[in-house]
């Protein structure tokens, strides 16, 4: 080496070339990208199960982030389970005063909100984080999750101020993951 060129520490202890003491090229060029020498390979394409290209979550991206609000410990594992493995950042609380706090806390893209909840039921969470009257709007996505059969009015006017609503004994821990990416666009 002469005394213009600066050694490259991630070269120091690659193979060399027998001849002429350079290192290899595919010793070099191992999981870097030839047309530059700072840039790394692309990671390798996945495709999800129905063939679809899954877009990998980069370690720059910040995962979309779900608060689960149900009462039912069974069902919020089985959500949390699945969203996690499509790679949401899960939050869940099972009380309704407890969850009106943290909704109201927190920034979260997407409330799952069950109906019947403990000390504050779904629908008056509802109420009191659509409040246009609130100091801080709420950004977050809302959908209903329920298995009680609503009155025709009362659906009608929390379908009016949710983004959606589910009916949990209809939907499978996949669909959900499908439904959810739906409401993000993914």
């Amino acid at each position: 080496m002469n005394d213009n060129q600066v050694p490259n520490p991630d070269l120091e202890n690659v193979a060399k070339d027998p001849n002429n003491q350079q290192p290899s090229a595919s010793a070099i060029s191992h999981g870097v990208n030839p047309a530059s020498s700072q840039q790394p390979l692309e990671p390798p394409v996945q495709l999800t199960q129905t063939g679809q290209v899954a877009q990998p979550i980069t370690p720059t991206s910040q995962p979309k982030t779900v608060f689960i609000i149900e009462d039912e410990r069974f069902i919020s594992e089985l959500y949390t389970r699945a969203l996690e493995k499509a790679g949401y950042k899960v939050t869940s609380a099972s009380d309704g005063e407890e969850a009106l706090h943290i909704a109201q806390q927190n920034t979260f893209d997407l409330i799952l909100l069950d109906i019947m909840l403990p000390t504050i039921n779904g629908v008056d969470i509802l109420y009191q984080l659509k409040n246009p009257d609130n100091a801080v709007q709420l950004t977050a996505k809302v959908i209903i999750t329920t298995n009680m059969d609503q009155k025709e009015e009362t659906k009608a006017k929390v379908e009016s101020m949710a983004d959606g609503y589910l009916i949990k004994a209809e939907v499978t821990p996949k669909e959900l993951v499908q439904y959810v990416n739906q409401v993000f666009g993914l």
